[in-house]
């Protein structure tokens, strides 16, 4: 039996490159950064190795780059981190957010008086452009949009968005976590004054991340101590993994110009292949504009765990939304903030393909796919008397 993984929006297996640069700080030059003798002074070097590799990739300086623990914690640390500087302010985010940003809102919402505006989106999951201009207020501070949708893979206009939020004069953050490393970041392009990103997405180690800060913005740190990381974020610092994400956004930067049309073209020989072989079958998110490995599917009649475990049984690993949130309204929350039902959200399944997937990977998909759609249709109470 093949085993096929195509679940790399959830995780990425880390590139042994990666690895084989995180060993040495695992082993014999284990010292502490912040220490003047030797083993720290190497620690040292490869933190701030590390912090222009990731500055390097994002177009950024590296005064710029504040490692965090992951993702989620480089999205609290923007969003709350910039709202402790005001007292209580009107922010604006969208309706598809990641639960890193829609809880952080909700937590300045209930315990700190901020007043959010969330932003709908259209069917392809891309902001009202009108609403959110129309969202604007004399004292809204801050904008929270993700430029890639960890559920369906549509792509935001964010320079566009970050230039109206500037014209108001409000900061602009980004949760970039799926799409560093699969696209090409440009900070000063893109005009963003926060931007997280995630190891363990782009083939790194999990629990590290990075944030970037734009100079001049001013946050106030989520975590406090010895006032590591520019005083951002204190701890000392994971340097195995800290070097492990440098170079993974290195090897990701280099991979980018035949990495992203190769899995263009695989996604989309599936999205075609299974749309022609299965009745029934809708693409979730924006047909081109969305991430290079994204397929998302909401299949008629057949609940979306239902289509995983059976997918698993044949080798192939899958999602049905998102790994992030046991919340009901996880993924599902998503795809019915695109305008669909409960039912078609329930019956979404999420492939997402990555640098080991193949033309054999996709060909065995599409063989079995279809008897795993009829099989499960014939056994659904939701298929009933249709």
């Amino acid at each position: 039996m093949r085993e096929i993984y195509f679940d790399h929006a959830a995780t990425t297996p880390p590139d042994e490159r990666v690895v084989e640069a995180m060993l040495p700080y695992l082993r014999g030059d284990f010292g502490n950064p912040s220490e003047p003798h030797r083993l720290g002074r190497r620690a040292n070097r490869a933190v701030a190795a590390a912090r222009a590799q990731t500055a390097a990739a994002l177009g950024a300086e590296e005064d710029e780059i504040v490692f965090t623990g992951g993702g989620s914690e480089a999205d609290s640390l923007a969003i709350v981190g910039h709202a402790e500087t005001h007292a209580a302010g009107h922010l604006i985010t969208s309706a598809v957010e990641h639960p890193a940003v829609a809880e952080a809102v909700r937590f300045l919402e209930r315990y700190r008086g901020w007043e959010p505006i969330v932003v709908p989106v259209d069917r392809d999951g891309v902001v009202d452009l009108d609403a959110y201009t129309g969202a604007f207020r004399p004292d809204t501070r801050l904008v929270s949009v993700m430029l890639a949708n960890n559920v369906v893979g549509t792509l935001q206009p964010i320079a566009e968005l970050a230039r109206i939020a500037h014209e108001h004069g409000a900061v602009f953050h980004t949760d970039a976590v799926q799409a560093v490393g699969s696209l090409e970041i440009d900070v000063r392009r893109l005009d963003v004054d926060l931007l997280s990103l995630s190891g363990h997405k782009l083939y790194g180690p999990k629990g590290v991340g990075a944030l970037y800060v734009r100079r001049g913005i001013e946050l106030v740190p989520v975590i406090h101590g010895g006032g590591q990381e520019h005083g951002l974020r204190s701890g000392t610092e994971n340097v195995p993994s800290i070097v492990g994400l440098g170079k993974a956004l290195e090897l990701a930067v280099d991979a980018l110009p035949t990495a992203g049309p190769r899995l263009e073209a695989l996604r989309d020989r599936l999205i075609e292949g299974v749309l022609s072989s299965v009745p029934e079958v809708e693409l979730l998110g924006h047909r081109r504009q969305r991430l290079p490995g994204n397929v998302c599917l909401s299949v008629r009649g057949v609940e979306g765990e239902a289509l995983v475990l059976r997918l698993d049984e044949l080798g192939i690993s899958a999602s049905s939304g998102s790994a992030c949130s046991a919340r009901s309204e996880g993924p599902g929350g998503v795809i019915v903030a695109m305008g669909r039902d409960k039912v078609s959200a329930r019956g979404s399944l999420r492939l997402t393909l990555g640098r080991a997937t193949d033309d054999a990977d996709v060909d065995y998909f599409l063989e079995v796919f279809p008897g795993v759609v009829e099989r499960l249709r014939a056994m659904s109470p939701l298929m009933a008397g249709a």
